[in-house]
């Protein structure tokens, strides 16, 4: 088994002006999601990021706040899987719950460095 990330790319749910119902019912879409994972022994660890922070850049460390104009889609999360290949980490990611909102996953396969 290989260890991939999903990244999760969209826009905020503030930026959506969704309603406190409506958080609730994705915050249940959420769980789900991570329970199924869980109970398949897949899924290492995840969380949710604001969408505000602060990037350190350059030789000289200019520190800058974002969310960053350069990025073209806000990084809202992420969750660590294991998965054979692509294909499956493909698979995994078919339940995304933010598809319906225009929200994307990128599947990145994490390198492992021997020591």
């Amino acid at each position: 088994m290989k260890e991939f990330m999903l990244l999760f790319l969209g826009p905020t749910y503030e930026e959506l002006g969704l309603s406190p119902e409506e958080l609730q019912g994705r915050m249940g879409k959420w769980f789900a999601w991570g329970n199924k994972m869980q109970e398949q022994g897949i899924l290492k660890g995840g969380d949710a990021l604001y969408g505000h922070g602060k990037r350190v850049k350059g030789a000289d460390r200019i520190v800058t706040d974002g969310p960053f104009v350069e990025s073209k889609e806000l990084i809202g999360g992420y969750y660590q899987v294991m998965a054979a290949d692509y294909e499956a980490a493909i698979e995994i990611a078919q339940d995304y719950p933010d598809y319906d909102l225009g929200g994307s996953v990128e599947i990145r396969e994490v390198v492992k460095f021997e020591r």
